[in-house]
């Protein structure tokens, strides 16, 4: 027979139970404390290795290849251009808390004063090359590597390539310099990446993140190419390097993006790809040669694609040739549309030049090009690009809008032949009418600045040299485009104007019929 107990007992016994448990918990120690005792596993455990999210065997075998770099130079201390001055009384405490013990003798300035600075680089090989940024050792006296064990040597620059912000830095006296190797395939976005540098003047500092873009375009140069990183890399870090995995660089740190100044997880390095190239050319002790195709370029944008009836907004616009350079002379022309080098599809004008530019002067190249809506290879001889050449994809340069009638080189003449094209916001006048402009085309001789020509970018001075194509002298010409474009069901008309950069197209609405 079943035993039953009433609510109480049952309460009693679960109660004594939970109690006798506790107690055969614990024992009691020498010192009457109470010990916890548990036969169970005192922390939690996954079947991962402890060390298999760790970077530490990359960071062990890569971090004594990379260095602080220290450079010091002479600069002015009177910023006026004196060589020397009175200091105002109440400047003197803050000169002496930065210049010392230079400032020769009470209230005067220093001729010149010392400054110092720091960045980052790493060794590319046993007997001492090392690479850093340009900006880290431009206009410095003297350069000093410190190495991961804390040793000091004294560095030469080899060679400098301000157009990518590289230079080539050798510490002679060892043949045995732990080094490491630039990454012979690019990164893929999402990859993982470690950041080794002197941010701040903190040395052998490891930040880790992932590629976060690539093919940067920051404005540091017509050759940007930059890989985008979200690791930490503060001042200092610049000219330190990015790496994969494997322990191989992918970029070297050379900007990031910071309103404040600090790291906001926005980050670029030049790919290892650009500094391999550049480095060969320094090491062998010559400049960096780039090709050149001779040509003013521009990106298609979706009305420049409409007027010309192409499928698609990649390519490169040929908006000038410049004669007797390789483009002219292969036979391109403008209006040509550059989709191909050597196989290489270019899908955009800075694409284009940083294609030229990686290719041999002198070499031979295949570029296809969309002429009149067919697709035709040419055969171009690069050249060399010269020394203060600059590439551009917007080559016009704005000019400043005088007041009407002022400044603008008009003959007595003019006013009976200019022509205001309100629609547009424009007035335009015969080129061969305006004293200094060319024999061809028409002037633009006014711009309302609310208007759509103004928001297209046409500005005073501006010489229209062709509508789709086909010459323009006056004024009429250019309705005449208009009206055609309206009759056709075009919503836009495409214009090759030249300004004092060079010349680019345009397009304009062409309004409703």
């Amino acid at each position: 027979m079943q035993e039953t107990r009433s609510p109480a007992a049952r309460r009693s016994l679960i109660t004594g139970i939970v109690i006798g448990a506790t107690i055969a918990a614990f024992v009691v120690t020498g010192t009457n404390v109470l010990s916890f005792v548990s036969s169970a596993k005192a922390q939690i455990t996954t079947d991962r290795p402890a060390n298999l999210l760790s970077f530490a065997d990359i960071v062990d075998k890569v971090k004594p290849a990379v260095v602080s770099v220290r450079t010091k130079s002479e600069a002015p201390a009177n910023m006026s251009g004196e060589e020397s001055g009175e200091i105002p009384p109440n400047m003197e405490r803050f000169f002496r808390r930065f210049f010392g013990d230079q400032v020769p003798g009470p209230n005067r300035i220093p001729r010149n004063r010392r400054s110092q600075g720091q960045g980052s680089g790493f060794f590319i090989s046993a007997d001492g090359y090392v690479v850093t940024n340009n900006h880290v050792i431009d206009k410095t006296t003297t350069v000093e590597v410190q190495t991961d064990d804390g040793k000091t040597y004294a560095a030469k620059v080899i060679g400098t390539d301000p157009r990518t912000d590289l230079a080539l830095l050798k510490v002679d006296g060892r043949e045995d310099f732990p080094w490491v190797r630039l990454a012979p395939a690019a990164p893929r976005i999402g990859d993982w990446v470690l950041a080794v540098g002197n941010p701040f003047g903190l040395g052998g500092t490891v930040t880790a993140g992932i590629v976060s873009a690539r093919g940067r375009d920051i404005g540091a140069s017509t050759y940007d190419d930059f890989i985008q990183i979200d690791a930490a890399v503060n001042r200092g870090n610049s000219g330190g390097p990015t790496f994969n995995l494997a322990g191989e660089v992918i970029g070297v740190n050379t900007a990031i993006v910071s309103p404040t100044g600090g790291n906001v997880g926005i980050a670029f390095a030049i790919p290892a790809e650009t500094v391999q190239t550049v480095v060969a050319a320094l090491r062998a002790g010559k400049t960096v040669e780039r090709g050149y195709l001779g040509v003013q370029i521009q990106p298609v944008t979706q009305e420049i694609a409409e007027s010309l009836n192409l499928k698609s907004q990649e390519g490169a616009l040929v908006g000038e040739v410049q004669p007797g350079l390789p483009a002219a002379n292969a036979g391109i022309k403008a209006r040509d549309v550059i989709i191909d080098v050597d196989g290489t599809p270019i899908k955009t004008a800075r694409e284009l030049q940083r294609k030229i530019a990686s290719l041999r002067p002198d070499s031979t190249t295949k570029v296809k090009v969309i002429r009149d809506g067919k697709e035709q290879v040419i055969n171009v001889k690069l050249a060399k690009l010269p020394d203060q050449q600059l590439a551009s994809t917007d080559p016009r340069m704005e000019k400043r809008k005088g007041p009407r009638g002022k400044d603008r080189g008009r003959s007595d003449n003019f006013e009976t032949n200019e022509q205001n094209l309100s629609e547009l916001g424009i007035t335009v006048a015969p080129a061969s009418e305006v004293q200094g402009a060319s024999a061809e085309g028409i002037v633009v001789t006014d711009v309302d600045m609310n208007g759509p020509a103004a928001e297209r970018g046409l500005r005073t001075g501006d010489v229209i040299l062709d509508i789709g194509g086909r010459t323009v002298s006056k004024a009429k010409d250019l309705n005449d485009a208009i009206t055609k474009a309206r009759a056709e069901g075009k919503s836009v008309i495409m214009l090759r104007v030249k300004s004092q950069g060079g010349a680019r197209f345009v397009t304009l609405p062409a309004g409703k019929g």
